[in-house]
């Protein structure tokens, strides 16, 4: 009887719920963790502002030695600085190079290095590295910290107005200064003795400004991302006292200025700042400190699979925040999960300081306060459901397989089968009505089976399997 009710609050449910966005645990005994990465495997790589990059197993174990270690001699760490950065070559699988970025011991500087991974272990780097580029810190805030291969191959460098409050010396603005930009490099063309390039198409090569620079106004971009299925470059800018800002745009359009500190988010920060020559980029999506937000963390637009739902937006939380911001890509409108809790009354606040994406465009969450790693989910099957053609599904419910019968359906037909949890756990394509469908891996319970014709046709029904 107990079973009989269970299912039919499911099936009752099925109809109504909505996008329900959860954290499951899925790596502990970390510390400090603020950027993750993948080499194009099955492994997360997860950066400690302390100095130390970790490995993470695709079961979220972590790997008991250091990917690299950064100790004191090299690197600054505390407040905003740190070990803040990793980027895996586009050629990793071959030339094993891989850039991180730094705070440096001693004067504050930002470093760009570039290491290797150890030929013999796969699990470990070389220690020593060489750094590409330095660029002096004025302040020990503002320092940015992501580095990032874009589509086109180069190296693209975040870089934060070097603090303090409100850009005092127009870093952001001023062509001739690293810092409050966007910044991109060529790691493979040395320039004699400088061991990277500037691509020709930079905006300022051959022009006063620094060459460096592929962006202005910038105040701290502390996390950015590269869409991975379109290349576009989305930006998360913190703000000063009052607006968060998210901007996306083309990777390929050059010079863009973002505003900062003429104008924070689309408001004026500065009166009589904006040049009328110039055209300013402003964001596609803003949110206000009320609410006790404080600093945007950037994420990534979903391109993964198991959760049809998260298509078309991206992810980004707040520092300050126990929950996960939405940017709608089509219509920039955001929403935002429940609030989570962390369980832990002594520390109630997760303080989100990175997303990540695995090999497969799934998403993950890292909190600095507790050394943890989330997993990004969508709980509710909330699927597209208009039937353009009728589904039936014989045996149902079903113990080793099934068929389906489409009236009027254009084949091949795309079958996925999604569990309770909202994940895709099958996923077939079936030429004709006669083809079996197994469903012997699967646990018994109830599942819905979301069918697409060649025509683009959609078809949902409910499957029971039993064993």
């Amino acid at each position: 009887m107990k079973t009989k009710i269970t299912l039919l609050l499911f099936a009752l449910s099925v109809s109504s719920v909505a996008q329900t966005i959860a954290i499951p645990e899925f790596a502990t005994g970390l510390s400090g963790p603020v950027a993750i990465a993948h080499a194009g495997d099955s492994r997360l790589f997860v950066v400690q502002q302390s100095g130390a990059i970790r490995i993470l197993n695709a079961d979220g174990t972590v790997k008991p030695n250091n990917f690299l270690t950064l100790t004191t001699s090299t690197i600054s760490t505390g407040g905003e600085r740190g070990l803040l950065g990793l980027a895996f070559h586009p050629e990793y699988a071959t030339n094993g190079y891989f850039f991180v970025n730094y705070t440096r011991s001693g004067d504050g500087a930002t470093v760009v290095a570039r290491y290797s991974v150890d030929p013999n272990n796969p699990d470990l780097a070389l220690t020593t590295g060489t750094p590409f580029i330095t660029i002096a810190q004025p302040f020990s805030n503002h320092n940015g910290g992501t580095i990032k291969f874009g589509p086109d191959g180069y190296l693209y460098i975040g870089m934060g107005d070097g603090g303090s409050g409100g850009d005092p010396g127009n870093r952001a603005q001023n062509i001739n200064d690293n810092l409050g930009k966007m910044l991109r490099i060529d790691v493979d063309t040395p320039n004699g003795n400088i061991p990277y390039s500037n691509p020709a198409d930079n905006p300022f090569v051959n022009a006063d400004g620094n060459d460096e620079i592929w962006a202005t106004g910038l105040r701290n971009p502390w996390k950015f991302s590269f869409d991975r299925g379109n290349g576009d470059l989305w930006i998360a800018d913190v703000g000063q006292n009052a607006i968060e800002e998210i901007n996306h745009v083309t990777s390929t359009t050059a010079g863009l200025n973002y505003g900062w500190k003429c104008y924070e988010g689309n408001a004026v920060y500065s009166p009589g700042c904006a040049n009328p020559n110039v055209t300013y980029t402003f964001p596609v999506a803003t949110y206000s400190h009320s609410g006790g937000a404080c600093s945007v963390t950037g994420g990534y637009r979903y391109t993964g699979t198991t959760y049809p739902n998260m298509q078309d937006k991206y992810f980004f939380a707040d520092l300050c925040l126990n929950r996960i911001g939405m940017v709608n890509v089509n219509t920039n409108a955001i929403t935002y999960s429940a609030n989570f809790s962390t369980g832990n009354p002594n520390n109630p606040g997760f303080s989100w300081t990175s997303l990540g994406e695995d090999m497969n465009g799934e998403l993950y969450i890292a909190s600095a306060a507790l050394g943890k790693i989330y997993r990004i989910t969508d709980t509710s099957l909330a699927v597209d459901q208009f039937a353009t053609t009728t589904m039936e599904i014989k045996p149902n419910p079903s113990d080793s397989e099934f068929f389906v019968k489409i009236a009027s359906a254009n084949y091949p037909v795309h079958i996925k089968i999604v569990d309770a949890s909202g994940k895709v756990v099958h996923d077939q394509q079936i030429e004709s009505e006669f083809t079996a469908i197994p469903t012997g891996p699967l646990a018994g319970g109830i599942y819905l089976v979301n069918a697409t014709d060649n025509r683009g046709g959609k078809t949902t029904s409910k499957l029971g399997i039993t064993h």
